[in-house]
């Protein structure tokens, strides 16, 4: 390439623009929701939800059972527990990722629903009026089963108080920092590592948050159902979840200020652009550039 031409490759970059990746445009969600002509029917995403969700708890709530079984440490039982979330997790997630988005947690959806209502893709109202109800009830449905499989009461409410302010803050970080991640990756187009960042992040934040990271309404309502090593009293539960919703709102608004639109753009334009010259200082010294 010779620096005539590297000069007019420079002007027809800054004449187009560089080429936008895909999902980090105005077209880009914060989910990881499958676009509408390519997405299953609304009963099967539900569904998907609904098994999820469940299969979540049953998780938490048998690993947690299993490990109060097996040693009286309790740093090993939240070892063990939190290790099983981040595995069970990760696997739904890969596997129920292209049917339904693989929220398991109203707050992924309403955030999803209400960055939808600007950028236009992404789960409706109606859709999300489905996969809620779905969570909850696959939620409690889960804690139930973990019972089952251990020998426990089927229903007995949990006594476990997690009341505690310090708690509550706990909960605000945890979703906030799971709402930043999600939503990063999707503003980033790398919602492809969801089934190892999301699992990570959990995992992560069993140990750096004081709640033990919950982060999840419709996961708080079914670990209400069992008084076992994952419960939260009832009384806990109204709580934990207007925390969890102002998390995500705290978690909305750092992705607005992070991902802002058009950052993206100019990173990139500033990358072409060193890119063009350096293969005109390769031209002028007279070595082509490949």
């Amino acid at each position: 390439m010779t620096a005539t031409e590297a000069t007019e490759a420079t002007e027809a970059t800054e004449a187009t623009g560089p080429t936008e990746p895909a999902g980090v445009g105005e077209s880009s969600t914060a989910g990881a929701t499958p676009p509408q002509a390519q997405a299953p029917p609304l009963i099967a995403r539900a569904a998907a939800e609904l098994i999820g969700t469940a299969a979540l708890v049953a998780v938490v709530v048998g690993s947690g059972i299993q490990a109060t079984d097996l040693t009286r440490d309790v740093g090993l039982q939240l070892l063990s527990n939190s290790t099983a979330t981040v595995f069970g997790l990760g696997v739904l997630i890969l596997l129920l990722g292209p049917v339904s988005g693989a929220h398991f947690n109203p707050v992924v959806t309403l955030a999803e629903w209400w960055t939808a209502r600007r950028d236009g893709a992404g789960v409706t109202l109606r859709e999300a009026a489905a996969y809620i109800p779905a969570q909850i009830v696959g939620a409690v449905a889960g804690a139930i089963l973990a019972d089952a499989m251990f020998g426990e009461p089927l229903v007995k409410w949990s006594t476990h108080d997690r009341s505690a302010g310090n708690l509550l803050l706990g909960e605000v970080v945890a979703t906030a920092g799971l709402i930043l991640l999600i939503f990063g990756l999707a503003r980033t187009d790398r919602l492809r590592f969801a089934p190892v960042a999301v699992a990570s992040y959990i995992g992560a934040a069993y140990w750096f948050t004081s709640s033990t990271s919950f982060a999840n309404p419709a996961v708080t309502i079914g670990r209400a159902f069992t008084d076992t090593f994952a419960g939260i009293a009832p009384g806990s539960v109204p709580a934990f979840i207007g925390m969890q919703l102002v998390g995500a709102v705290v978690g909305l608004a750092l992705v607005a200020l992070v991902f802002m639109r058009g950052a993206g753009r100019g990173f990139e334009r500033g990358a072409e652009r060193g890119v063009v010259r350096e293969v005109e200082r390769e031209a002028m010294r007279g070595s082509p550039a490949e």
